[in-house]
């Protein structure tokens, strides 16, 4: 098995600097949770956006989809950031033969109470199993693409509507 990571920025990878009371996007902890927890399986990391989702635009959101498009994977992981992961994982619904599963965090993965590990594990899990298509592994659930949102007054993910199989 093979999977192609692919970091977007996000929660999950902020940064907490007490000189500046502000969080910033630093490196991926996506290494180091899979080295944490001895993922045994082929992977690729690859950096694309390092970006709070809330600046992730348009056009980001097509160069992550060509860059699938193009790409020879058949599974991916995505870490991206909660506020816009339900809107990215809509624009990526068209690609076929490619399971994509996106996750992130909602407190930063360098912290020591954090739901990051957790989450990257289903997303990876999610990734073997599920059959292809899009989806997000948050919440201790994993949603379609297009059935989920984020509850940011109960800080979780909850599915808003079940699509019509036709």
């Amino acid at each position: 098995m093979f999977i192609r990571f692919i970091t977007t920025g996000g929660t999950i990878d902020k940064v907490y600097f007490d000189a500046l009371s502000q969080f910033e996007i630093g490196d991926s902890t996506i290494k180091h949770i899979l080295d944490e927890g001895l993922a045994d399986f082929g992977y690729e990391i690859v950096p694309l956006l390092q970006k709070d989702s809330l600046d992730i635009t348009d056009e980001d959101r097509t160069l992550l989809h060509d860059f699938i498009a193009n790409d020879d994977a058949e599974l991916y992981v995505i870490t991206h950031g909660t506020d816009t992961m339900p809107a990215t994982a809509e624009a990526l619904e068209d690609l076929q033969g490619k399971t994509i599963v996106l996750t992130g965090a909602l407190t930063p993965a360098r912290f020591k109470t954090s739901d990051a590990t957790f989450n990257v594990g289903m997303a990876v899990a999610t990734a073997q199993v599920a059959s292809p298509g899009v989806y997000i592994a948050m919440s201790g659930q994993v949603f379609s693409a297009g059935t989920v949102r984020k509850n940011r007054a109960e800080n979780k993910f909850e599915t808003v509507c079940s699509r019509d199989p036709d």
